[in-house]
C-alpha cells in the first residue's frame, strides 16, 4: 500500500468498507481495543452452549401447559409435524449440529478468512448467526422442526469463532496464550449471559397462547446483531512487520516456537497437525462427555444426600424431592461453566510461562488422576471433593480450547493460523459426537445390565475417559518442531504480506501503533462487554449457592 493510494481525507481509494486493507491499524491505534471487539462476537455466538434453556418450553409450544404428545412420533415425522409437540430428544440434535457445523464451516472458510480479513468475516458471521435465529423463530411460529434445525443449528458459528482468535494472536505476539484465552473465554461465557437473559425474556413474553420462545429469539437476534456488528467494525489488524512498542522476540527462543510460517496448503500434510488434532479431540471428548451429563450425574450419584437424606437413593426419591435435587444440579452445571470460563483464561495465560506442550501435559496427567479418583470420591460420598475435581477437569476442557490456537501459532507460525485453526476444529466436531456417545451409551448399557442409579453407574465411564486422556498424553509427547522443508521462503511470506505493508513506518517496529494501554476509550470498550459478563457471573453464582445449601 503506497501513500498515493490514500486520499487526502485519509480514506483508501478503491477499497471497500469491509475489505482487509481498510482495517490496517494506523498510528495512534490502541491494541487493547481489539479484545473487547473479539469478546463482543464470542459472547454472542457462545449462546450455542445455552440453547438447552429453550428445550422444555419448546416441548410444550403447542400444548402450552403440557406437551401434546404423539405416541407414534419418530424423528423423521417430528421434522414436519404441525400437530405434535417436539420431544426434547428431537430438539437436542441442534446441539450436535452446533458442534459439527462449527468445526466443518471453520475448516471450509478459514482460508477465506485470512484473505478477506476479520471485519468481513465478522459481518458475515453476524448476518448468518442472527439471521439463523430469526429463521428459527419462524420455525417456532409455523411449528416446523426442520426450520428450527436449519436456523438454530449453528449457521455462522465457524467464522465467528476463528476470526477473533486469528486477529488477537497477531496483536499479542508477546502474550499469545493470554490473547487467545481472552477471546475464547467469551465463547464459554456466552451461555452464562444468554441463558438467564432468555429465561427473563421468555417469562416476559409468555401468555396463555404462547410459551414466549419465538419472541425471545427475535429480541436476542436483534441484541446479538448490534453487538456482533460493533465487534466486527471494532476489528483492526497490524501492518506487516509490526511488533509491540519496546518488545523484541527473546534471543533464547524455545525450539517449540517458530519465527517462520507454514502455508495453509501444507499444514495438514504434517504429522504435527494430526498429533495436535488428536490432542484436542481426546481432551475435548473427555470434557464434553461430562459436561453434557453433569446434571443427571450429580443427581444419580448423590441423590438424597443433596437434600439432607444421605440414606435415600435416587430411585426412592419422590417427584418433589427429584425436582429439588434437579435445581441443585443446575447449580452444579452453572459452577462447571464458571470453571470452564475461568480455565480458558488461566491455562492459556499460564501457557505463556510454561509453554503449550507442558500445559497439555498438565491437562492430561492431572485429568487422568482426577477421572480415576472420581469414583472414589463418589463412593466416599464426598460432595466437595467430587465437585472440585470436576471443576478442575472442566477448567482444563476450556483451557484446551484457549491454548490450542497458540500451540498452532508456535508450530506453524501466524500467517495462516486462523485457517489452520479452522481445519483443526474438525477435531471438536468429532469430539462433539464421540464424547456424548461414550458417556451416554455406557450409562444406558449399565442400566440395561441392572446397575441402579448411583456411584457405580459411572465408574466404568470415568476409567474409560481416563484412558482417552492417556492416549492424548502419548500424542502430545510425540509433537516435535517442524523441519525446515515445511516453511515458506521469506519471499513468499513478503508477497503474502504486501497488501498490509506498513505506511510511513517509523523508527521502531511499532509504527506508533498498539500503544495507549487501558486508556479511557479502551476502558469504555471493555465495560460494554464486561458488564454483561459480570451480570452472568453473578446470576450463576447465585444459582450455585443452592449446591452447598
Amino acid at each position: 500500500m503506497t501513500a498515493a493510494e490514500r486520499r487526502t481525507d485519509g480514506a483508501l481509494a478503491g477499497v471497500g468498507l469491509l475489505d482487509r486493507e481498510r482495517i490496517i491499524a494506523r498510528p495512534g491505534f490502541n491494541r487493547w481495543l481489539v479484545p473487547p471487539a473479539a469478546l463482543a462476537i464470542h459472547l454472542c455466538i457462545g449462546m450455542a452452549y445455552g440453547f438447552s434453556v429453550f428445550w422444555l418450553p419448546l416441548s410444550k409450544s403447542l400444548g402450552i401447559t403440557a406437551s401434546t404428545a404423539c405416541p407414534d412420533l419418530t424423528l423423521a415425522s417430528a421434522l414436519f409435524t404441525t400437530t405434535c409437540d417436539w420431544r426434547v430428544a428431537d430438539l437436542g440434535w441442534i446441539y450436535t449440529l452446533f458442534l459439527v457445523l462449527l468445526g466443518s464451516s471453520a475448516a471450509i472458510w478459514g482460508g477465506w478468512l485470512e484473505r478477506a480479513g476479520p471485519r468481513k468475516a465478522g459481518v458475515v458471521s453476524a448476518c448468518c448467526w442472527c439471521g439463523g435465529i430469526i429463521l428459527a423463530a419462524i420455525g417456532v411460529i409455523t411449528h416446523q422442526l426442520w426450520m428450527m434445525w436449519l436456523g438454530a443449528g449453528g449457521i455462522g458459528l465457524g467464522l465467528g469463532y476463528i476470526s477473533p482468535v486469528s486477529t488477537l494472536i497477531k496483536w499479542f505476539p508477546d502474550r499469545r496464550g493470554m490473547a487467545t484465552g481472552m477471546a475464547i473465554m467469551g465463547f464459554g461465557g456466552g451461555a452464562m449471559i444468554g441463558a438467564p437473559l432468555a429465561n427473563l425474556l421468555m417469562n416476559t413474553f409468555k401468555t396463555d397462547s404462547s410459551v414466549g420462545v419465538w419472541q425471545t429469539f427475535i429480541v436476542m437476534a436483534a441484541i446479538y446483531f448490534v453487538f456482533m456488528m460493533g465487534g466486527a467494525f471494532g476489528y483492526r489488524i497490524p501492518p506487516a512487520g509490526w511488533r509491540p512498542e519496546g518488545w523484541t522476540p527473546p534471543v533464547a527462543k524455545s525450539t517449540m516456537i517458530t519465527t517462520k510460517h507454514v502455508h495453509l496448503r501444507d499444514a495438514h500434510k504434517t504429522k504435527q497437525f494430526w498429533l495436535i488434532w488428536a490432542v484436542l479431540c481426546l481432551n475435548v471428548s473427555a470434557g464434553i462427555g461430562v459436561l453434557g451429563m453433569a446434571s443427571p450425574m450429580l443427581q444419580e450419584i448423590f441423590a438424597g444426600s443433596l437434600i439432607g437424606l444421605p440414606d435415600v437413593g435416587f430411585a426412592q426419591l419422590d417427584a418433589g424431592q427429584k425436582a429439588s435435587i434437579a435445581t441443585i444440579a443446575a447449580g452444579f452445571a452453572g459452577l462447571l461453566s464458571l470453571f470452564n470460563i475461568g480455565g480458558r483464561f488461566f491455562w492459556a495465560s499460564l501457557s505463556d510461562k510454561i509453554g503449550r506442550k507442558n500445559t497439555y501435559y498438565c491437562f492430561f496427567v492431572l485429568g487422568i488422576v482426577l477421572y480415576a479418583l472420581a469414583p472414589t470420591f463418589a463412593g466416599m460420598g464426598n460432595k466437595a471433593l467430587f465437585v472440585l475435581s470436576f471443576g478442575i477437569i472442566l477448567s482444563m476442557y476450556g483451557g484446551g480450547f484457549a491454548t490450542i490456537p497458540a500451540y498452532l501459532a508456535d508450530i506453524f507460525g501466524t500467517q495462516f493460523v486462523g485457517a489452520i485453526h479452522g481445519r483443526l476444529l474438525t477435531a471438536w466436531a468429532t469430539a462433539g459426537i464421540v464424547g456424548p456417545v461414550v458417556v451416554n451409551y455406557i450409562r444406558e448399557a449399565q442400566i440395561a445390565a441392572g446397575v441402579a442409579p448411583g456411584p457405580t453407574l459411572y465408574t466404568g465411564t470415568m476409567y474409560i475417559l481416563a484412558g482417552m486422556l492417556a492416549l492424548g498424553l502419548i500424542a502430545n509427547s510425540l509433537i516435535r518442531p517442524l523441519s525446515d522443508k515445511w516453511f515458506m521462503s521469506d519471499g513468499e511470506v513478503a508477497a503474502l504480506q504486501a497488501k498490509s505493508a506498513a505506511v510511513n513506518a517509523g523508527p521502531t517496529g511499532s509504527f506508533g501503533i498498539g500503544t495507549g494501554g487501558l486508556d479511557a476509550k479502551a476502558m469504555l470498550a471493555w465495560a460494554v462487554v464486561g458488564v454483561p459478563l459480570l451480570w452472568g457471573v453473578w446470576v450463576t453464582l447465585r444459582a450455585t449457592l443452592a449446591l452447598f445449601g
